[in-house]
């Protein structure tokens, strides 16, 4: 008797990503997916995801990573533009802006690989 097959890990955690309301850690997705896998191949398959742009990698004010589903993403996994993300100082829930563009000027002497924009404050759901 064939023993059935577990869900493929990467398809399960870019799920979870995509549905989620805003950006989620690692420790979010192992408490989810403890019997499914361990840790070191959630971290694995994040890096993965973020390679292939299916997902990216947002650093919070605490320094915690966080992820979140890529929307804006061309055929080179690269974006098309940078958005902001938010990060809340009450329910510590990091969202991505996508609608709002920032701007940045800097030496032309500098190249720039990549761009990472956070402001904190308190989101819509807590400043009632």
């Amino acid at each position: 008797m064939n023993k059935p097959l577990k869900r493929n890990i990467k398809l399960t955690i870019l799920e979870h990503i995509e549905l989620a309301e805003s950006a989620v850690s690692h420790q979010d997705l192992q408490k989810a997916y403890t019997d499914l896998c361990n840790r070191v191949t959630i971290y694995r398959t994040l890096d993965k995801l973020v390679d292939e742009g299916r997902i990216h990698k947002i650093v919070d004010i605490d320094g915690v990573s966080k992820f979140a589903a890529c929307h804006d993403c061309v055929d080179d996994h690269k974006h098309e533009h940078a958005h902001i993300h938010f990060s809340c100082k009450k329910c510590q829930t990091v969202t991505c802006l996508d609608q709002v563009i920032p701007s940045y000027s800097i030496p032309k002497t500098y190249a720039v690989e990549e761009t990472n924009f956070t402001i904190s404050g308190v989101c819509p759901s807590c400043n009632v």
